[in-house]
């Protein structure tokens, strides 16, 4: 399968955090002609592995989604919205979304329209709390149909846009899982000295549960996350975005500065070119739980630029995204036993 082809299936599947078994399941079954062996944990982590008799190695990029829940049903059958991870309420008026009750049904995201508000709520954004699902049942069948608690997921969108980019809900993260299954194609017979693990991880948007959880249970040598970060738009405070064009390295103290070298190192030598974002503090991605399972991971954080994070048009340059996995893969194959007394000193 196409990279691209990857990153347009994977984006369609449900995969609210918590509940990511059916995109889990995708997944490895996507990885597993690629890896040696393939496991889905208790918490949905895909976990592909490639052995080798050297030093342990994690690389971590999730695959759950943000999305919204039923948190009420109104007399007249509209549902009101709780949410799953960071969604902004103001992409959500007029969207089309799919409520999975008992059967899957198609809603749309209506509000009160201006006409009827008072002057001073036209000010105002829209609240979650004041937006809807409509999915034009009579109350009787929607009760029928759907519970509180519910799964809401927002419309998948896929554009090709010219230039080489690509439009879709997602991204965040699922392009990350697209570049290691690139970086897998790639290392098809390539010979590499680590034992590779490549996790698809779960519940990042609530707190990176999966790789904290998968983290502990693999207890690597030292590891690297993969997740988005945010891209050059107009109006964005300058020193907070990147050029769309290439894949990023994070630095920060949460981020092991060997490691960071070994990373940059290796994409000098396979002419990737590379940018630096500063992370003063945490990341907010899997590197930090990971960095402090157990004893302590050394951790690096390879990043891709995205436009219009949590929306339904997450917009991403697809030569970054494969930057990003061939990157991915020469690290994985340069990977030494020797490094291993390196990060410590």
């Amino acid at each position: 399968m196409r990279t691209e082809d990857f990153l347009k299936e994977i984006t369609k599947i449900r995969g609210l955090s918590g509940d990511e078994g059916l995109v889990s399941a995708w997944v490895a079954e996507q990885f597993a002609p690629l890896c040696d062996e393939v496991t889905v944990d208790a918490m949905n982590n895909v976990v592909a592995r490639k052995r080798g008799d050297g030093p342990r190695v994690m690389f971590s990029a999730h695959l759950d989604e943000i999305g919204l829940m039923v948190s009420l049903i109104e007399e007249d059958g509209s549902l009101r919205l709780g949410q799953v991870g960071g969604v902004d309420p103001r992409i959500l008026p007029g969207q089309r979304v799919t409520v999975y009750g008992v059967r899957a049904l198609q809603g749309v995201v209506g509000a009160k329209p201006p006409h009827l508000l008072t002057a001073e709520d036209r000010k105002k954004n829209y609240q979650r709390e004041e937006l809807y699902v409509d999915v034009g049942f009579p109350p009787d069948k929607v009760r029928g149909l759907v519970r509180v608690g519910d799964q809401v997921q927002l419309e998948h969108r896929h554009t090709d846009l010219l230039n080489g980019r690509v439009s879709v809900k997602t991204c965040d993260d699922r392009a990350c899982v697209a570049a290691i299954y690139h970086a897998l194609k790639m290392l098809q017979g390539q010979p590499h000295e680590a034992d590779l693990y490549f996790v698809a991880s779960s519940q990042e948007e609530v707190g990176a549960r999966g790789a904290e959880t998968g983290a502990f249970a693999l207890e690597p040598d030292f590891a690297v996350a993969l997740d988005v970060c945010h891209a050059e738009t107009p109006g964005a405070p300058q020193g907070e975005t990147l050029r769309i064009e290439s894949p990023a390295v994070g630095m920060g103290p949460y981020l092991h500065p060997v490691l960071r070298d070994k990373l940059l190192e290796v994409a000098r030598e396979h002419n990737v070119q590379v940018q630096h974002e500063v992370m003063p503090r945490s990341t907010g991605t899997d590197a930090d739980v990971i960095g402090v399972s157990r004893g302590g991971v050394p951790t690096a954080l390879l990043e891709l630029p995205l436009k219009y994070m949590h929306t339904t048009v997450e917009t991403l340059d697809m030569n970054a995204l494969k930057e990003c996995g061939r990157l991915l893969a020469r690290f994985a194959a340069a990977v030494s036993p020797a490094w291993e007394d390196e990060l410590w000193t």
